[in-house]
């Protein structure tokens, strides 16, 4: 930062405490205007809980935050909104029965005699969509009829929409593919050109070091360290923020031969989503499902539990013909679906976490039609302790950092102790000592002979976790990529169209 000129943000003393939590304590750190600047840490650090302080979510027990040199007072969205500061969450926050026009709009509709003006309401939408390169969303759809990386882009562009100065962006590639985020990077570099300063919360170590000018870190809520980027290399920044070496959290995931078939697909198909899908799943196996946004990864695992009334096709499980038109005819199969969103699909959030995690295995816990409240907390104690569930069994879900909440989900399905298991996005919006753990209990659960599909937006993992690879594009599969020929610019290739794998049957991949 320049001499004299006053830092676009600084954080003095900022202390905040929830109920049996201190979020942060005695923090503080400047950031230079005109810059990104990133917050790392471990989930329950207090990053989303410092945005959420500069956005007028929450308000600090003490410590003050200034704005280009002069204290503010911001205790409310409408006050940080008045102050240009703007955010970007990692929870996607709307109004999910209004249209993305209306939600782009609220708080300064158009108006012409009286009533709103329809057509200036869908100009303005599509002039902010455009902005974020989003034009492929219709302005005039129910917000929640969106999938999670449109409606991620529509919060992205709602925020840059009201010409903040200070941007605060939570986690905001946790819900977009590999072409969304291009992007969103694209957007972040001319937002800095404009002189637009970012706070930029994200455990994506690659976007951090390709956006980011300086780096904090905080740990269990205290500031730990605060650098240029350019001075701080990804070993030491991921020991600042987990506490101890890196060769402790990360190795290496052996990869057996695959054993018995658990499960077959052959000819899945769903109008409009996809077709012509053939794979099978074999125990010890992880078999990685590939492909951008909307090219029907996720709509295929939904299909498989039973989730899409209008999928056609066979399933066997453990070679044995299975209808499967509901999640509980799946789970009688032993299978199992972390969805790829959690609050809505994988969470009872008004529940206690023991009650989440307990859920699929009450008939097992049950005695005479009572639950076993001794064997559920024993249970329940089990897989926090393995995942290092960051919450007491009484906690309320809701409560949770995303990334405790994630493991819930996880542990809900390690305690179900299925035969096949779908991970939807495990590791989204968790942290990078989260992330290692996921990655290890995913190899271990392959060695212990279940059958995982992964699906995820983040190739390095796919690459390093999968036995081979599945691409699918437009509905369909276009690759089958052992692990030996699996690199990012394959896939990417592939995903894209830009190659096209030969197979020596085209038919059996579902490609016509």
């Amino acid at each position: 930062m320049s001499v004299g000129v006053a830092p676009a943000i600084r954080f003095r003393g900022i202390t905040k405490r929830f109920p049996g939590v201190v979020a942060l304590e005695d923090v503080g750190f400047d950031v230079a205007p005109g810059t990104c600047h990133a917050v790392c840490g471990e989930n329950g650090a207090g990053k989303s809980t410092l945005g959420k302080l500069l956005a007028g979510l929450h308000r600090p027990d003490a410590g003050e935050i200034q704005l280009d040199g002069r204290t503010v007072r911001l205790e409310t969205p409408r006050d940080a909104l008045a102050h240009g500061v703007a955010m970007v969450h990692q929870e996607l926050a709307f109004c999910e029965n209004l249209t993305v026009a209306e939600n782009l709009c609220l708080g300064k509709l158009p108006r012409r005699w009286g009533f709103v003006d329809r057509a200036a309401l869908r100009r303005e939408a599509e002039r902010l969509l455009a902005a974020v390169g989003a034009t492929h969303v219709d302005v005039a759809r129910q917000v929640a009829s969106l999938g999670p990386a449109d409606q991620q882009l529509v919060q992205i562009a709602a925020a840059v929409g009201e010409g903040a100065r200070v941007i605060v962006f939570d986690e905001p590639t946790s819900s977009l593919g590999e072409t969304e985020a291009m992007h969103l990077f694209a957007l972040i570099e001319r937002l800095k050109a404009r002189g637009v300063t970012m706070l930029y919360v994200s455990h994506r170590m690659p976007e951090i070091y390709r956006l980011c000018d300086a780096i904090t870190v905080l740990r269990d809520g205290r500031h730990v360290e605060t650098r240029p980027a350019a001075a701080l290399d990804e070993g030491t920044l991921v020991q600042l923020m987990i506490g101890r070496p890196v060769e402790q959290y990360f190795g290496g995931h052996a990869r057996g031969e695959p054993g018995e078939e658990r499960l077959r697909v052959r000819g899945l198909r769903s109008p409009g989503r996809f077709a012509g899908i053939d794979f099978e799943l074999r125990a010890g196996e992880v078999l990685g499902l590939a492909g951008l946004v909307g090219a029907g990864r996720s709509e295929i695992a939904q299909a498989i539990f039973g989730l899409d009334p209008h999928a056609e096709g066979e399933l066997h499980v453990r070679g044995r013909r299975a209808e499967i038109r509901s999640p509980a005819q799946a789970m009688a199969h032993r299978i199992g679906l972390v969805p790829e969103d959690r609050k809505k699909q994988g969470l009872v959030l008004s529940m206690v976490t023991r009650e989440n995690t307990t859920l699929p295995i009450l008939s097992r816990l049950a005695r005479l039609g009572w639950i076993d409240r001794a064997a559920e907390r024993a249970t329940v104690r089990t897989y926090f302790e393995r995942l290092k569930v960051r919450a007491t069994p009484e906690t309320t879900t809701v409560a949770l950092s995303g990334g405790n909440q994630q493991k819930i989900v996880l542990a809900k399905w390690l305690a179900a102790r299925c035969d096949v298991l779908m991970l939807d996005e495990p590791t989204r919006g968790v942290d990078v000592g989260a992330k290692a753990e996921i990655h290890a209990w995913v190899g271990t659960l392959a060695a212990e002979g279940a059958a995982v599909l992964l699906i995820s937006s983040e190739l390095p993992e796919l690459i390093n976790l999968s036995t081979r690879i599945l691409v699918v594009r437009a509905g369909r599969i276009v690759g089958d990529v052992s692990p030996s020929e699996a690199t990012q610019d394959r896939l990417l290739r592939l995903m894209t169209g830009l190659e096209t794998q030969p197979a020596a049957d085209p038919a059996e991949l579902g490609v016509h």
